[in-house]
Formats: C-alpha cells, sequence, structure tokens
C-alpha cells in the first residue's frame, strides 16, 4: 500500500517539526528572554510550547511510547515495511530525531528539559493576552482628547 508509506513519511516529518518546535523553541525563548525579544513572551507560543513538552514528559513518566513513532510503525507495517524509514524524507527524518539509548535515558532528558521549559516559563512569563488589551484600553482613555 502505497499510501501507508507516503503517511508514514508524513507522521515522522511531522514528529521531526514537533521536536523541532520544542527544542528551538526553547532555544529561541531563551535567546530572546535575554535579547529582550518581545515575541518569545507571546502567551499562546509559550503556552503550546509548555504543554508540547508536559505532553513528552507525562507520556514517558507514564511509560508510554511516543503515538507518533506508534502510527508510524503501523503505518510502515501497512506499507509491507519493516519498521525503518524507506524514503528520502522519512530517513533523514529519523536520524536527526532517533537516538540509541537506555530507556531511563530519555525518561530523565525529557523530565529535565521540561523542568528547563516550565522554568523559563516562570522565570520569564509570556504575556498575558487579557493584560495588553486592558493596558492597550487604558492608555487610549489616558491620550483621549
Amino acid at each position: 500500500m502505497p499510501w501507508a508509506r507516503i503517511l508514514a513519511d508524513l507522521v515522522v516529518v511531522f514528529h521531526a517539526c514537533f521536536v523541532a518546535f520544542v527544542v528551538f523553541g526553547m532555544v529561541a525563548i531563551v535567546v530572546g528572554l535575554v535579547l529582550g525579544w518581545t515575541w518569545v513572551r507571546n502567551f499562546w507560543f509559550r503556552t503550546l510550547h509548555l504543554a508540547a513538552i508536559a505532553v513528552v514528559t507525562a507520556q514517558t513518566l507514564a511509560g508510554m511510547m511516543c503515538p507518533l513513532t506508534i502510527l508510524e510503525n503501523h503505518l510502515r507495517r501497512q506499507a509491507g515495511q519493516q519498521t525503518y524509514p524507506g524514503a528520502f524524507i522519512g530517513y533523514w527524518a529519523h536520524h536527526l530525531i532517533f537516538f540509541e539509548a537506555e530507556p531511563w535515558v530519555f525518561t530523565v532528558a525529557y523530565t529535565l528539559f521540561g523542568l528547563a521549559v516550565a522554568g523559563a516559563f516562570l522565570l520569564g512569563p509570556p504575556r498575558w493576552p487579557w493584560r495588553q488589551t486592558v493596558a492597550t484600553n487604558q492608555e487610549a482613555i489616558h491620550h483621549a482628547p
């Protein structure tokens, strides 16, 4: 089933994008807080980022396998492939995001990373959208003729 192979590759690409969002999002947050970039305090970006790593950390602590990996493996079997990426994009995405290590290493790494994201959320909190609205409305009142 060629559709299953294509879907499996799409799952790997999505998985790689998810990992990139979590990892590079954290880098951007830390660098942005240091350099005063205002966009890194966007409430929705920060909340989505925190939720993403919270889900990964919770799954790992619960001993669950990643649902994206389960889905990819299922689709590869449907396509008659081994649970090995056969296409170019799937192959490279796999090599960029999957590493060989004992399960406890991933549990510790994900938990520590999750704590770092939560720490950044608390130490450099996002700007709450409803506070901006109140501040903007108050500014408009003070500047009214």
